[in-house]
């Protein structure tokens, strides 16, 4: 057996405060942006039907719903993980009476992968929905033969949503895991 005299330190408050505002700058762009095309596909599938219009399905009709809901949860992650950021900043600050304690850490973290964790079983439930309603609308049309019913078709908003479900499946694993990650790192 070889000994392991360069093993793994736990990190300095300082190299954490370094990582963790890094890793909360980071969170906090790859969420925004996913969480951007999850709203832009979702504008365009609530908006894109005439203002009469009710959606294809009731099936349909839940993803939407669950896909608004991830997106406010989305909202509120990206302001965690922005809030990330705010903790490093004062963990660097050199008053140590600003520092906030690892507990106060630890328990903004668990907050954060609660939220990623809700956010992830919110839109992977709506892209289940969504693609669920869209693989019922394509069953139910004749194979091989030319759709003349309006109704048979499927319509891009229903598309849209599942995009939408699917960036939001994205943004909250990714926020899940830079929270376990930082959650990890800073209970060694």
């Amino acid at each position: 057996m070889t000994n392991h005299s360069n093993s793994l330190h736990p990190p300095t408050k300082q190299q954490f405060a370094t990582t963790f505002r890094l890793a909360g700058r980071i969170g906090f762009w790859v969420q925004l942006a996913l969480g951007a095309v999850s709203g832009i596909s979702l504008f365009f599938a609530l908006f894109s039907r005439s203002v009469g219009e009710r959606t294809s399905s009731p099936v349909i009709g839940f993803g939407i719903f669950l896909a608004v809901v991830g997106i406010l949860v989305l909202g509120f992650r990206v302001y965690w993980a922005f809030r990330y950021r705010l903790l490093a900043k004062r963990l660097q600050a050199s008053n140590p009476s600003l520092h906030p304690s690892k507990k106060d850490i630890i328990q903004v973290l668990q907050i954060g992968m609660i939220a990623s964790l809700v956010g992830l079983l919110l839109a992977f439930l709506g892209a289940e929905a969504t693609v669920a309603g869209v693989l019922g609308k394509a069953l139910a049309q004749p194979q091989g033969v030319a759709v003349y019913n309006p109704e048979n078709v499927i319509p891009a908003m229903d598309i849209f949503v599942a995009l939408a479900n699917v960036n939001m499946i994205g943004a909250h694993f990714f926020g899940s895991i830079n929270s376990l990650w930082l959650l990890n790192w800073v209970d060694q």
